[in-house]
């Protein structure tokens, strides 16, 4: 994805918000808007948005667990199962 080919003034943003719109829902491409020169908003369509965020969080919860590894924070996975047929579930 090169972003510097879709790069837009906010006036542009302005007078075309539905055809952008369309654009973004259908090609899935973030846009770049600038003002007065320079880059400060990227508009993208919500699905793209919620699937970045679901990876977010999925590589955040990498990373907590890459961190307790490191930290020795961990159990087998036979102890924990073994705790959890210990549990009176009744």
């Amino acid at each position: 994805m090169k972003l510097s080919t879709h790069i837009k003034p906010i006036s542009y943003l302005k007078s075309h918000t539905a055809q952008i719109v369309k654009e973004l829902t259908e090609s899935r491409e973030p846009m770049v808007i600038t003002q007065n020169g320079e880059a400060t908003l990227v508009v993208i369509d919500v699905k793209s948005f919620e699937e970045r965020e679901n990876t977010l969080a999925l590589l955040k919860i990498l990373a907590l667990g890459s961190r307790e590894l490191a930290l020795g924070q961990h159990q087998d996975a036979e102890d924990v199962f073994a705790s959890i047929d210990k549990l009176d579930l009744q």
